[in-house]
């Protein structure tokens, strides 16, 4: 190699050189970093002159489609947690309705079954007061209401052949106001049931109130009493379809004002009563058409009906025994052997008393007096229970008049006075109780159940022996089960009066006369007022 080759080969390892150097310079290498090579370095770094190069910024192109792919895939996610929300809001939503549409069948069921209750109540005090003889003319009118097409052997046996109607007779105004009133009730509870017959008899009802009003004040009649007999004749005898035609009639001449308006809308007025009557009259005589073919079918099957052959053999032994002895008696009869012979003094027989004639008179009268002296007290005891039912009642109060059965138990002077049950009055006195749960769940709008407050017991003792022993009272436990619920509160008496026991709620009772506490014997009445102790929750 020549000596030019050789300074081309240095100026060219100088150049290179030199740019290297300038790089490091520009890199920020300083002069300890200037003469390190890549074999020769502290870093032990073999492409330390070498370019950097960013192999991550490389593969970035790739990171990023990736990203975007994780995008796609989170989108993807995010639909699908929407979609599974919409369709868990969807099946909340289903089962929400579905709940109210429970609820509501069960709310309409616990009303029909409140009306079902309310209407049992109804016609459960009809049916007392009409076993005792006070009845109204609602209970008499529903009891025919709900007897009218029933065909048992009880209704067959309480056949009224008086129209329902026939009821009102005699009642004031302000009975028929009150009859109205208990009218709505039974058509409200009844839910359609006999609802033609209630709406007969509300009409007639009407019609009477309108003539109590008008015989009240006279100046109001629209008809003369000289034309009220015509009146009454038009419509005498007609049969109900007869009516609808005359009312038909009526109608158009009112349509096309023919004649006096207001006589025709008097007539038409009073129309609407009689065709109820007329209507009720009519199906009054059907029902009485089938009790009686009713009748005559039972009587006919009793008639027919073939009694066994040992039935008729028993009734001719039996018959054949009571021609002999009626054949014996009336021959011992013709003999004289039924009068009574007349034995001295002398030959009547020791063993038997002797009873003078003027000492039973005065056993008579004695015994006269006894009794008149007792229907007395039993009048004045009836009077002094009539006395306690005539008060007012106090708001929550009702009758308590049941009693429970005392075990047989014998007395000593059951053989010198003959037991009997005291009369007694007695009241409970029930209410809402207002305390916090209560106050929370129920309002004035729907409130609470009642409980029982307390309790008033009247019992009559007019005819006690020993008036200076007062009655007492005993509280012991049912036995029935119920020991925690309730209890049994037993009254005892000395003779003639037997003990008498009623079934009381078992609380605790308030024995200040703050309270209305009051145990006291008085003029032949015992009186035990109490209340039970109201309880006060605290935490």
């Amino acid at each position: 190699m020549d000596s030019r080759t050789l300074e081309k080969r240095e100026r060219r390892l100088q150049k290179k050189e030199e740019k290297n150097r300038r790089k490091r310079e520009k890199r920020g290498w300083d002069k300890e970093l200037m003469g390190y090579t890549n074999d020769d370095n502290p870093f032990g770094d073999a492409n330390l002159l070498e370019p950097f190069v960013w192999h991550k910024k490389k593969q970035q192109g790739d990171s990023e489609s990736r990203i975007l792919e994780n995008r796609r895939e989170l989108e993807k996610v995010k639909q699908r947690r929407k979609e599974r929300e919409a369709e868990q809001a969807a099946r909340e939503e289903e089962m929400t309705l579905m709940q109210r549409e429970r609820e509501a069948a069960m709310f309409h069921q616990w009303e029909s079954q409140e009306g079902t209750f309310h209407l049992t109540q109804v016609k459960l005090r009809s049916k007392i007061r009409l076993k005792d003889n006070r009845a109204k003319a609602i209970d008499l009118l529903a009891k025919y209401a709900e007897s009218m097409w029933e065909m048992s052997e009880e209704a067959l046996d309480e056949v009224d052949v008086n129209e329902p109607y026939t009821v009102l007779n005699g009642l004031s105004e302000q009975d028929l106001e009150d009859l109205l009133e208990d009218i709505k009730v039974y058509v409200e509870l009844e839910e359609g049931k006999n609802l033609d017959f209630w709406k007969d008899i509300t009409t007639i009802v009407e019609d009477e109130i309108r003539n109590l009003q008008q015989t009240d004040d006279k100046q109001r009649q629209v008809v003369n009493r000289s034309v009220q007999g015509n009146v009454a004749a038009i419509f005498l005898g007609k049969t109900y379809s007869q009516l609808v035609l005359l009312k038909q009639q009526i109608a158009t001449k009112i349509g096309g004002k023919q004649g006096d308006v207001s006589y025709w809308e008097h007539l038409h007025q009073q129309l609407n009563a009689v065709m109820a009557r007329a209507r009720l009259r009519e199906t009054h005589q059907k029902i009485l058409q089938q009790r009686l073919e009713q009748l005559r079918s039972r009587q006919l099957e009793e008639m027919y009906l073939a009694p066994d052959e040992e039935a008729q053999a028993a009734d001719k032994a039996e018959s054949s025994k009571a021609d002999g002895e009626s054949q014996a008696l009336s021959l011992d009869y013709d003999a004289g052997m039924y009068s009574p012979r007349l034995v001295p003094s002398s030959e009547a027989d020791p063993s038997l008393s002797v009873v003078d004639e003027l000492a039973d008179q005065q056993a008579l009268t004695d015994a006269r007096h006894d009794v008149a002296t007792s229907s007395e007290a039993s009048r004045h005891e009836v009077s002094q229970m009539r006395a306690y039912a005539s008060k007012d009642m106090e708001p929550g109060e009702a009758t308590f008049n049941v009693q429970v059965p005392v075990e047989n138990t014998s007395f000593l002077w059951q053989s010198k006075y003959r037991p009997r049950k005291p009369r007694f009055f007695n009241r409970v006195h029930c209410g809402f109780e207002w305390n916090k749960y209560n106050q929370t769940h129920y309002g004035h709008d729907n409130p609470p159940p009642k409980v029982v407050h307390g309790y008033k017991f009247n019992i009559f003792y007019p005819d006690l022996i020993d008036k200076r022993v007062a009655p007492e009272y005993k509280v012991v436990n049912s036995g029935d089960g119920a020991g925690k619920e309730f209890c049994i509160i037993r009254f005892h008496a000395g003779p003639p009066y037997e003990d008498i026991a009623f079934k009381i709620v078992n609380r605790e009772w308030e024995f200040s006369r703050k309270h209305g506490f009051r145990c006291q014997f008085r003029n032949g009445v015992f009186q035990l007022h109490f209340r039970y102790r109201r309880q006060f929750y605290r935490r």
